[in-house]
C-alpha cells in the first residue's frame, strides 16, 4: 500500500538533560547524519582563523560525536576552565619584567566565549605591565558581513544571523546597553560564528519541518564570569531562555551556555515532552566535561509523526510596536517601514485612525522578534514624530516554512514553501531573487515570476 506523505511530518527532538552548547549541537548533528564535511566546507567559507576537531568519545557509557572548534590555535574550553587560564596568565604577566611602557586608555567593547561571557563596559585604568596576548573585539556588524560573505545558502544566513542577534540582544539587555555597543572577544567570536553557523547550515541539511525541543537542564551553583560570580544559569543565558522550561538538576556546574540557548530559542519552534513520532536517526553530541554516572551528551532524534499526533500550528513569542502619529509628512512613512524591515522586523503595516480632537492619523505597528524591540524601538522615535511607543508581548501561530531552489530559463530562484504536518499550503518566490533577475535580464517581472511558479509545479508534481 503506497504511505500517504501528505499526512505526515518529518520532526527533530532535541533533548537537553544535560543541557546544550553550540559544540555539544553540532557533535549531534554530525551523529545524527549531517555530514562532517558539510560542517567543515561552512567553516572554510567564513574565512577566520578556525578548524573543526570531529572525534567518537564515551561520556558515561554512550558514545557521542564531539566536535571541537579550534579557533586561533585555541581549544573551547568550559566557563570556568576559561577565566582560570586568563587570571593564571593574568597573575604570569603581572610577575614577568615589563619592557612597555605605563600605558592609560579608555574604551568600552564586550567579550564573548561560549565558555566565557559577552559583556558591555566602559572604563578607565592604568596598565604598567604588558598583557601575555593582546584582546581584539569583533561587533555584531562585522560579524554579520563575515556571515554574509560566506558561500552559504540565504535561508541559512539568515538563521545564524537571527541566532547572534539574539545573543547579542540578550547581552544589552542584562548590561543595559544596546546591540550596537556589544563587541564580541576575538577568540570568542570565532568560537561563536563557527558553532552558530555551523548550526544554521547543519540544521538546515537536517531538511525538517519543525525541531522541537526538552525542558533544559541548566545545571546549578555559581559560574565565575569577566564581571564576578554569578548563580547559574548566567543572566543572558536566562534572559535568551525566557520562554523555555528550565529546571536545575543534580549536576552543580552551567550546563546550558549562552550560544547554546541563542541556538535553541531561535531553532526550536516549541518545547515539550518527547513528541509521538517514528524515529528513524538518533545522534548524541558530546560536552567537554565527563560526569561519572551522568552521560554529558544532548540527543537529537529524527522521525515522522502523523497528523493527528502533531500539534497543528506551532506558536512562537512576538512583540508588537505601536505608535499613533498625527503630524509627520506621510512621505517619511515609506522610508521608516523599508528601516524597519531592513532592521529584523517581521511586518510592518500603517492604519488610519481618528485621534483626539477628530484629527485624522496614523497607527504605525512593527511586528518583531523579542531581541529586536529595543532597536526598533529607537528606530521609531530617530524616524517619526511620536513622543511615546506601546509595547506588548503576544504570541503567534505559524506554519513551518522552507525554501527550494528551481532553475527558471534565466536564472535560480528560491521559492518559499509553508505548510502543515507535511502538507505544502502555500508557495511562493522570493521576489528579491524575481526582482533581481528581471532587473539584470530585461524580462517583466511577472514574467520571472510566473516561469518560477511553473518550474516548481512540474518539479513537484513529476516528484509526487
Amino acid at each position: 500500500m503506497m504511505k500517504n506523505r501528505q499526512t505526515l511530518m518529518r520532526i527533530a527532538y532535541l533533548e537537553c538533560f544535560s543541557g546544550i552548547s553550540g559544540d555539544m549541537f553540532l557533535g549531534a548533528l554530525v551523529d545524527a547524519g549531517v555530514p562532517s564535511e558539510l560542517l567543515v566546507r561552512t567553516v572554510e567559507a567564513l574565512g577566520v582563523d578556525a578548524r573543526l576537531e570531529i572525534s567518537r568519545v564515551d561520556r558515561s557509557g554512550i558514545s557521542a560525536t564531539k566536535v571541537d572548534v579550534i579557533a586561533a590555535g585555541e581549544k573551547e574550553l568550559p566557563r570556568e576552565e576559561f577565566w582560570e587560564k586568563e587570571a593564571l596568565s593574568t597573575q604570569q604577566s603581572a610577575l614577568s619584567p615589563s619592557t612597555s611602557s605605563p600605558a592609560t586608555h579608555t574604551h568600552e567593547h564586550s567579550h564573548s566565549h561560549d565558555h566565557g561571557h559577552t559583556h558591555s563596559h566602559a572604563h578607565n585604568h592604568t596598565h604598567s605591565h604588558s598583557h601575555a596576548h593582546e584582546h581584539h573585539h569583533r561587533g555584531l556588524k562585522e560579524i554579520k558581513e563575515i556571515i554574509n560573505k560566506a558561500a552559504i545558502s540565504e535561508t541559512a544566513k539568515a538563521r545564524a544571523i537571527r541566532i547572534f542577534e539574539a545573543l547579542g540582544a540578550a547581552e544589552a539587555k542584562v548590561h543595559n546597553s544596546s546591540i550596537e555597543k556589544i563587541h564580541f572577544h576575538e577568540v570568542g567570536a570565532i568560537d561563536a560564528i563557527v558553532d552558530i553557523t555551523c548550526a544554521a547550515v547543519g540544521s538546515e541539511a537536517l531538511d525538517v519541518d519543525e525541531i522541537i525541543c526538552s525542558p533544559l537542564n541548566v545545571g546549578g551553583g555559581s559560574v565565575v564570569c569577566a564581571h564576578g560570580t554569578f548563580p547559574i544559569p548566567a543572566p543572558a543565558t536566562l534572559e535568551l531562555l525566557r520562554h523555555a522550561p528550565v529546571y536545575s538538576g543534580e549536576i552543580q556546574k552551567e550546563l546550558v551556555t549562552p550560544t547554546g540557548a541563542a541556538i535553541v530559542s531561535v531553532l526550536a519552534s516549541r518545547f515539550a515532552g518527547f513528541p509521538k513520532m517514528r524515529p528513524s536517526r538518533t545522534g548524541y553530541g558530546a560536552g567537554t566535561r565527563d560526569f561519572k554516572g551522568h552521560p554529558n551528551v544532548v540527543r537529537l532524534t529524527i522521525g515522522e509523526t502523523s497528523e493527528e499526533h502533531t500539534a497543528a500550528f506551532p506558536e512562537e513569542p512576538i512583540t508588537i510596536l505601536e505608535a499613533n502619529i498625527d503630524d509627520m509628512s506621510p512621505q517619511v512613512f515609506g522610508y521608516v517601514m523599508d528601516q524597519a524591515l531592513h532592521q529584523g522586523a517581521l511586518d510592518v503595516f500603517a492604519t488610519p485612525v481618528q485621534m483626539k480632537k477628530n484629527r485624522p492619523g496614523i497607527l504605525l505597528s512593527v511586528v518583531c522578534h523579542p531581541e529586536d524591540e529595543q532597536k526598533l524601538t529607537r528606530l521609531i522615535f530617530a524616524e517619526t514624530t511620536t513622543l511615546g511607543v506601546r509595547m506588548r508581548e503576544e504570541k503567534r501561530a505559524r506554519l513551518a516554512r522552507r525554501h527550494v531552489t528551481v532553475n527558471t530559463r534565466w536564472g535560480e530562484v528560491r521559492m518559499k514553501l509553508a505548510g502543515v504536518n507535511g502538507s505544502i499550503s502555500n508557495y511562493a518566490p522570493e521576489y528579491e531573487d524575481c526582482r533581481r533577475i528581471a532587473e539584470e535580464r530585461r524580462v517583466p517581472l511577472k514574467s520571472v515570476m510566473q516561469e518560477a511558479m511553473k518550474v516548481y509545479l512540474e518539479e513537484s508534481h513529476g516528484k509526487g
